[in-house]
């Protein structure tokens, strides 16, 4: 599909639905970078009609044109366009290493923290539909029927981020196909999963653990203490190298001394904050005492 720089050029509606141009597509790009961060190829021209398209459709308009303009004045369109296009990939235990890391590694000392009385806060940035958290409240929990229970008694949570409201709707629901559980270990699956037709459900005392919130990273951050734990995982592989960077020192900011950050495999520190940390395996670095 060969996009033009004018209307006229436009291709033929007999080939596409609506009209749509190379200086509509710009548009987008700069909206989706200046919104999220995110990086737009000219490869991305399809997906970013055939996306949108639901949008106007759904907007009752016929051209791309008219639909950015549309953007401009109604902010709550704008973020369901932005949010249409990002990837909301995911999977429970993806990149299991991370969360075996954290039970066998981490959780002790956090653990302890818990027992004298402390604070413990562990952050999924960019939660998608939810199985990242779900996943670590999981893996903490592991075959305790006691442990959420022990949680909920202390001053423990597990906050979940998402810039689209429509994945954050499908997280705090808490349910799942059959398909997309069956990544859950079976022991873990059998104790904190409820089935319910062709669905499994999340316990809702694992559901207790977390705070599911609207939040852009690259806007402002409400949260007022450090975390001891983030994740963010596979959300900055679009992201270019200035972005990229102030976030990782934004992270270093919100993460306690000591504090581990698990990032993707296909992701690296990059910036003044990579000084901040020290490895400690695949993608797992630790904060640095300052």
């Amino acid at each position: 599909m060969t996009l033009t720089t004018d209307t006229k050029n436009a291709l033929p509606s007999e080939r596409r639905e609506f009209e749509y141009t190379l200086k509509d597509f710009e548009k987008v790009r700069d909206l989706v970078y200046q919104n999220a961060g995110i990086t737009l190829q000219s490869s991305k021209t399809n997906l970013v009609y055939s996306r949108l398209s639901k949008r106007l459709r759904a907007c009752g308009m016929q051209r791309f044109k008219d639909y950015l303009t549309y953007l401009d004045g109604n902010e709550e369109e704008r973020t369901r366009a932005v949010t249409s296009l990002t990837t909301n990939h995911t999977s429970f235990f993806r990149e299991k290493h991370h969360f075996d890391h954290l039970v066998n590694e981490v959780w002790p000392a956090l653990k302890k923290k818990l027992e004298s009385g402390g604070r413990v806060r562990i952050w999924s940035a960019g939660c998608s539909s939810g199985e990242e958290p779900y996943t670590l409240a999981m893996a903490l929990a592991g075959t305790d029927r006691n442990l959420p229970r022990w949680l909920l008694k202390h001053d423990f949570r597990i906050l979940a981020s998402d810039l689209a409201p429509h994945v954050l709707a499908t997280a705090r629901a808490g349910r799942y196909p059959n398909s997309i559980a069956e990544s859950i270990p079976a022991s873990l699956r059998n104790l904190w999963m409820t089935a319910d037709g062709d669905s499994m459900v999340v316990n809702p005392i694992c559901q207790q653990l977390i705070a599911f919130r609207e939040l852009n990273l690259l806007g402002t951050w409400p949260m007022r203490h450090q975390f001891d734990v983030i994740f963010c995982r596979n959300v900055m592989i679009y992201f270019d190298e200035p972005t990229k960077s102030t976030l990782f020192q934004n992270f270093s900011k919100k993460l306690v001394t000591g504090g581990y950050l698990y990032i993707g495999h296909s992701e690296r520190l990059v910036g003044k904050a990579s000084q901040d940390f020290v490895s400690k395996g695949q993608t797992i670095y630790q904060k640095r005492s300052m």
